[in-house]
C-alpha cells in the first residue's frame, strides 16, 4: 500500500514539475514560440485557400507566393492608410479646439459639486497637517538658508534622460522583425504542411497512430471552424460599425469599421479599443453630446448582442470550452505571451482540450477546461441526497425529464444513482440515517414522477383470468433492489402488461406472495457488486418451486464479466441475464407470450400447494 502511495505521489510531483518546465519554456522562448504559433494559426486559416488554388492546377510555390503577396499588400495598405488618417487627425485637432474647450468646460463644471468640495477640504486639511508636522513653533519664523549653501541643505540635482529615439527605432524594428518572422514561418509551414503533420504524429503518438491522428484531425477541424466563424462574425461586426458610423457622420467611417473587425480578434479588449477613436472623433467634430452618446450606445449595444447571443450560438459547439475556461486561458496566455497570447488563447486551449479527449494522461485538461459536465445526472442526484437536499435532487430529475422520457430517467439516472448507494453502503461509508433518507426520498420522488401508482397486492392480483400475462419483480437482497424493481414494474405497466413489485422480506414470504400473484414471468432485481450470491440462492429456490416460469435475472449497472457471472448463477436453459432497463423491457415485450393452459394450470396447482403449506416451506428454507 505504501509503495503504491509513493508511486502516486511521485507521478503527481512529476506532473507538477513537467507543468512548471513547460510554462517556463513557453515564457523564455516566447520570441520563437509566438511567431511559430501565429504562423500555424495563419496556415490553418489559409488552408482552404490553398486547397482552392490547388484545384485550379496552380503549383504550391506559386500559390503560397500569391497568398503572401496579397496579404502583404493588404497589410501595408491598411497600415499606410491608418497612419495617414491619424496624421491628418492630429493636424486637424487645432480646428476642433473650440468644440473641445466647450466640452472640457462642461466637464470642469462638475468640480463645483459637493463631492469636489469635500475632496478639496480634505486635501487642504492634509496639507495643513503635513506643514505642521514638518515645522516646529521655533522654526516657523526662521528663514531657511538657500539650497546648496551648507551640507545640511544640499542642492537637488535632476538627471534628465536623453532622447529615446534609438529605443523607439529598436521597438519598431523589433515589431517589423517579428511580423516578418511570422510571414517566413507561415510560408515554410504551408510548403511542408504534410511533412510537418507526419513528423508531429510520429513524435507524439507513442505508437498510437490512430488515436493521435484522430486528435490532430479533430483539433484542426475545430480550430478551422472557429477561425472561419470568428472571421465571419468580425467581418459582419466591422460592416455594421462602418455603416453605423457613416450614418452618424463620423469621418472615414469605413476605415474605423475595418479597424474594428481586425481589433476584435483580440478577446475582451479589441471591441473597446476599436471604439476609442470614433468616440473621440464624435466629441471633437460635432458640437453637443448627441453624436458622442449615439456612437457609444451603438458600440455598447452591438457588443452586447454579438458577445451574448451571436457568439455563444455559433461558437458553442465548435470551441468546446466553458466560459470560465476561456477567461482563464486569456489571462494565462496574456501573462506569458502578452497581446499575441490573447489572440492565440482560444485556439491553443481548444487544442489542449482535444488532446485531453484522446490522451489519458491529459484527461484532466478536458475536465478542467471543457464545456461538458463531467458529473453525470445520476452522480449529481446522489450527491444532492447526500447533502440532504431533496428539493434540488427533485429538480435534477425534473430538468432531465424536460428532454428525456421517464424510462430513460430511470435507466440513466436513478438506477446508476442507486448503484452508487449500494457501493458506498457496502464500503460502510453511509450511516443508517443518511441511507434511510436517501431511500425514502427516492421512493417518494418515484411515486411523484410516475404516471401510475404501485399496485396493491390485496386489491389487484396479477392474474384475473387464465389468458392474461403477468410479470412479478422480486428484490434479490435489500431496499435498493426493491426500488429498482418498482421502477421496472412501472415501466412494464406503461407497456400494457400486468406487473407487480414484491416488497423486500424473508424469502419465504416473497415466494408466498409470488404464488398468490400466479405470474408468468419473474424478474429478479439485483444491484451489484454484492448481490450475486443472494441472486443465485433466490433463483435456485424460484426454479425449484416454479419450474415452468420464465425467470429473468436483472443485474443492473453491471460492469463485470457476464459469462463468468452466468456460470456462477447456474442458469437453466432459456433463462436470461439482462443488464439494462431497455433490454429488460424489450425482452418482456417481445419474448413474453401468453401462457399455455398447461403451464398456467401447473403454476396454479403449485401456487395452491405453496399457500397451504406455507409454514413447512419457510422452515425448509
Amino acid at each position: 500500500m505504501n509503495k503504491k502511495s509513493n508511486l502516486t505521489e511521485t507521478a503527481r510531483l512529476l506532473r507538477i514539475v513537467t507543468f512548471v518546465v513547460v510554462v517556463a519554456a513557453l515564457y523564455f522562448g516566447r520570441s520563437v514560440f509566438i511567431p511559430l504559433a501565429l504562423a500555424l494559426l495563419l496556415s490553418l486559416l489559409l488552408a482552404p485557400v490553398m486547397t482552392s488554388l490547388g484545384r485550379l492546377r496552380l503549383p504550391r510555390v506559386a500559390s503560397i507566393l500569391l497568398i503572401a503577396l496579397c496579404l502583404s499588400t493588404l497589410a501595408f495598405g491598411f497600415a499606410w492608410k491608418l497612419s495617414v488618417e491619424l496624421t491628418d487627425l492630429a493636424g486637424q485637432l487645432p480646428g476642433y479646439k473650440t468644440i473641445l474647450e466647450e466640452k472640457i468646460h462642461v466637464l470642469s463644471g462638475l468640480r463645483n459639486s459637493n463631492f469636489s468640495k469635500v475632496s478639496e477640504t480634505f486635501g487642504d486639511l492634509e496639507k495643513d497637517l503635513a506643514k505642521a508636522g514638518s515645522e516646529s513653533p521655533e522654526q516657523g519664523h526662521t528663514k531657511k538658508p538657500p539650497p546648496g549653501s551648507s551640507p545640511d541643505r544640499p542642492l537637488a540635482v535632476e538627471v534628465v534622460p536623453q532622447s529615446n529615439t534609438i529605443a523607439y527605432v529598436e521597438n519598431v524594428l523589433g515589431s517589423m522583425g517579428a511580423a516578418g518572422l511570422v510571414v517566413v514561418f507561415t510560408i515554410f509551414v504551408l510548403m511542408g504542411q504534410e511533412d510537418l503533420r507526419n513528423r508531429f504524429i510520429h513524435l507524439s503518438s507513442g505508437g498510437r497512430l490512430h488515436v493521435m491522428t484522430q486528435a490532430l484531425d479533430e483539433a484542426t477541424r475545430r480550430i478551422q471552424r472557429y477561425l472561419f466563424l470568428q472571421s465571419a462574425v468580425n467581418a459582419a461586426y466591422g460592416l455594421i460599425v462602418g455603416v453605423g458610423l457613416y450614418l452618424i457622420g463620423i469621418p472615414e467611417a469605413w476605415l474605423w469599421g475595418l479597424l474594428a473587425a481586425i481589433l476584435r480578434f483580440m478577446p475582451y479588449i479589441g471591441a473597446p479599443a476599436s471604439a476609442a477613436i470614433p468616440i473621440l472623433l464624435s466629441l471633437a467634430v460635432f458640437p453637443g453630446w448627441g453624436h458622442a452618446w449615439g456612437t457609444m450606445a451603438s458600440f455598447v449595444a452591438l457588443e452586447l448582442i454579438v458577445a451574448n447571443f451571436v457568439e455563444p450560438l455559433l461558437y458553442g459547439s465548435q470551441v468546446g470550452l466553458s466560459a470560465l475556461a476561456i477567461l482563464v486561458a486569456a489571462v494565462f496566455w496574456t501573462l506569458i505571451w502578452g497581446f499575441p497570447g490573447l489572440i492565440l488563447s482560444t485556439p491553443l486551449t481548444v487544442s489542449l482540450v482535444v488532446m485531453g479527449r484522446y490522451i489519458p494522461s491529459l484527461s484532466f485538461l478536458k475536465i478542467l477546461l471543457g464545456d461538458e459536465s463531467e458529473i453525470s445526472r445520476g452522480d449529481l442526484y446522489y450527491q444532492r441526497l447526500l447533502a440532504s437536499d431533496q428539493g434540488e435532487a427533485k429538480l435534477v430529475l425534473e430538468q432531465y425529464l424536460q428532454t428525456k422520457s421517464l424510462d430513460e430517467l430511470y435507466s440513466e439516472v436513478l438506477i446508476p444513482a442507486l448503484s452508487l448507494v449500494e457501493q458506498d453502503r457496502h464500503r460502510n461509508e453511509l450511516d443508517d440515517a443518511t441511507l434511510s433518507f436517501i431511500m425514502q426520498s427516492t421512493r417518494e420522488l418515484i411515486e411523484e414522477l410516475s404516471d401510475t401508482s404501485v399496485i396493491n397486492v390485496a386489491e389487484t392480483p396479477c392474474l384475473t383470468d387464465s389468458s392474461a400475462s403477468c410479470v412479478v419483480c422480486i428484490p434479490a437482497r435489500d431496499e435498493a433492489d426493491e426500488l429498482v424493481g418498482l421502477l421496472l414494474t412501472q415501466c412494464i405497466e406503461r407497456s400494457g402488461l400486468s406487473s407487480h413489485s414484491v416488497p423486500i422480506g424473508p424469502i419465504g414470504e416473497m415466494l408466498s406472495t409470488t404464488a398468490e400473484l400466479r405470474p408468468t414471468v419473474v424478474c429478479i432485481s439485483a444491484l451489484p457488486p454484492f448481490a450475486i450470491e443472494h441472486t443465485r440462492a433466490l433463483y435456485q429456490k424460484l426454479r425449484a418451486k416454479f419450474p415452468d416460469l420464465n425467470i429473468i435475472i436483472c443485474l443492473w449497472h453491471f460492469a463485470g464479466d457476464l459469462d463468468k457471472t452466468q456460470r456462477r448463477l447456474k442458469l437453466f436453459d432459456g433463462h436470461s441475464v439482462l443488464l439494462t432497463l431497455p433490454d429488460v423491457l424489450q425482452y418482456v415485450r417481445e419474448k413474453v407470450q401468453r401462457p399455455s393452459v398447461g403451464a398456467t394450470s401447473t403454476a396454479l396447482v403449485q401456487g395452491s400447494e405453496l399457500i397451504e403449506d406455507k409454514k413447512s416451506l419457510a422452515a425448509s428454507i
